[in-house]
C-alpha cells in the first residue's frame, strides 16, 4: 500500500474518533515507555500506538477515562492541611484519618463531645469519618492524579497533564501545603488511639496507582518538572523508610490478612519506584510463604477474609493486593502467579473461587452486607491476562464496574466496590 492510501485510513480512524466525542490521540511524540511499578508500561505503549491507529475496540474505554478527567479539571487541587484542626501530635502537614467501623456509644456532649466510649461493628462505616480528616481528600487525589496522567498519555492533551501535576504538587510537594511522609496518625480511634498501624492501608489501598501516574508524567508531560520529579522520588524515598523502619509500619507489615497484603504490594512497589529492585523482588518472593500459604486454602477461598461480614468486598480486595503484587513481581522477574503452595494454594485458585459469583453462575453464599458482583472484574482479568482458561472464559460474563470497563487502558486491578465513602 502506499503512503497517501495508508495516511486516508488514519485520518479516516482520527474522524471517527471525533464524531462520537473522543479526543484522538494527538500528534505529539511518539510515546514512551513508563517505568510504571504496576502498569506495564510497554503494554501502555503499545496501547496508545493503537489508539494513535484509530484503533475502534478501544473507543468506549477511551470515553470512559476522558469522562473522568473532564470531569477532575474543574475540581481541587486538595491540600492535608485544609482539615480544620491538625493531628493529635499538632502538625497540619500530618496526615489523619478516623477508624471507619467504630462508633460512639453515648450522647455527644460538652462534657463528652466525642460520644466516648467508641465501639467497633464491623463492615458498618461511620459516616463522621469523612468530616474532619483527611481521607476523603487524599482519594481525590489519588484517584485524579491516575485518571488525568493515563488521559494525557493517551491523548496528549496538555490540560490533563499539567493538572496531574498541580494535584500531586499542592499534596506532596509545596512548602505551604504538603503532607509529611508518614501515616503517624492514620486510622485513629477517638479517645483511644491517636493513630493505628492498620491506618496504612489507607495509601496501601490506592498509593500505587499515583506511583505509576508519576512514571507516567516522568515521560515528559507539560508541567511536571525535573524539580517535580526529584522532590516526589525523594518524597517517596522518606515515605518507604517511614514503612520499614517506623512501629507502625513493621506492625502492619506482620499482619495475618489483607493487611499484610496490601503493605506488601505498597512496599514493593515503592521500592521499585525508587530504584532498589532487590528490595522490591525479596518482598514479592517472601509473600509466597509468608502470605500465599496461610492465606489461601486448598480450595482457593481465603478464611479470614470470609469471616468478614463483608466477606465478597475483602475476599476481591485481597486479591486486588495479590495480582498488583504479581504485576509488580513481573518487573522484578518473580511470577507468582506459577506458585503453588503446599496443599496447592495458589493465586489462580483464588479468583477461580470467586468465578461462579463473579459470572453469576452461583450466588455468594458467605456473609455480605452489600454484594455487588462486579467487584471481582479487574482480578479476573488480571487472572485471565496470566493464563488462567477459567477466568479467560468467564471475561465475557462480568458485570462492568460502574464508569464501564478500563482494564484495555489500565490493565491492573482496583477495588471497584470501594466502600471509602
Amino acid at each position: 500500500m502506499s503512503a497517501r492510501p495508508r495516511l486516508a485510513t488514519l485520518f479516516a480512524a482520527l474522524t471517527a474518533f471525533a464524531a462520537v466525542g473522543v479526543p484522538a490521540a494527538s500528534s505529539h511524540a511518539a510515546p514512551k515507555v513508563p517505568a510504571t511499578a504496576v502498569l506495564d508500561g510497554a503494554r501502555l505503549q503499545q496501547t496508545r500506538l493503537r489508539l494513535d491507529h484509530g484503533d475502534t475496540r478501544l473507543r468506549g474505554a477511551l470515553k470512559e477515562l476522558t469522562a473522568r478527567a473532564d470531569a477532575w479539571l474543574d475540581q481541587g487541587p486538595w491540600t492535608v492541611v485544609d482539615k480544620p484542626k491538625p493531628a493529635p501530635g499538632g502538625d497540619i502537614h500530618d496526615y489523619l484519618s478516623q477508624a471507619p467501623y467504630w462508633w460512639p456509644t453515648r450522647p455527644k456532649t460538652a462534657d463528652n463531645p466525642w460520644g466516648c466510649p467508641y465501639e467497633q461493628r464491623d463492615g458498618e462505616r461511620n459516616p463522621e469519618v469523612d468530616t474532619g480528616t483527611d481521607r476523603q481528600d487524599v482519594e481525590k487525589v489519588f484517584d485524579s492524579a491516575y485518571d488525568l496522567s493515563l488521559a494525557w498519555y493517551y491523548t496528549g492533551r496538555k490540560q490533563y497533564a499539567e493538572k496531574a501535576a498541580q494535584v500531586l504538587r499542592t499534596w506532596f510537594l509545596d512548602p505551604a501545603t504538603k503532607m509529611n511522609p508518614n501515616l503517624d496518625h492514620g486510622q485513629f480511634i477517638p479517645c483511644k488511639y491517636d493513630g493505628r498501624a492498620i491506618g496504612i492501608i489507607d495509601f496501601s489501598q490506592s498509593y500505587t496507582s499515583v506511583l505509576d501516574a508519576i512514571a507516567i508524567l516522568n515521560t515528559g508531560a507539560p508541567g511536571w518538572s525535573r524539580a517535580d520529579r526529584t522532590a516526589m522520588r525523594d518524597w517517596n524515598i522518606a515515605f518507604r523508610g517511614w514503612l520499614t523502619d517506623s512501629a507502625f509500619g513493621k506492625e502492619e507489615g506482620a499482619a495475618k490478612n489483607n493487611h499484610g497484603t496490601f503493605y506488601d504490594m505498597q512496599l514493593a512497589a515503592l521500592a521499585c519506584a525508587t530504584g532498589d529492585e532487590e528490595l522490591a523482588r525479596q518482598t514479592v518472593l517472601d509473600a509466597r510463604a509468608r502470605r500465599i500459604d496461610p492465606q489461601i486454602a486448598a480450595d482457593g477461598s481465603q478464611p479470614q477474609e470470609l469471616a468478614r461480614t463483608r466477606s465478597w468486598h475483602y475476599s476481591t480486595f485481597d486479591l486486588v493486593a495479590y495480582t498488583r503484587l504479581a504485576a509488580i513481581g513481573r518487573h522484578v522477574g518473580v511470577d507468582l502467579w506459577s506458585y503453588r503452595g503446599p496443599e496447592g494454594q495458589s493465586l489462580f485458585k483464588a479468583v477461580d473461587y470467586l468465578l461462579p459469583a463473579a459470572t453469576g453462575a452461583a450466588p455468594w453464599t458467605h456473609p455480605e452486607l452489600e454484594f455487588h458482583r462486579y467487584a471481582a472484574t479487574d482480578v479476573v482479568h488480571a487472572a485471565a491476562d496470566a493464563g488462567d482458561v477459567g477466568a479467560q472464559k468467564a471475561v465475557r460474563l462480568l458485570e462492568a464496574p460502574p464508569g464501564g470497563d478500563l482494564w484495555a487502558l489500565r490493565p491492573a486491578a482496583e477495588q471497584l466496590d470501594s466502600i471509602a465513602g
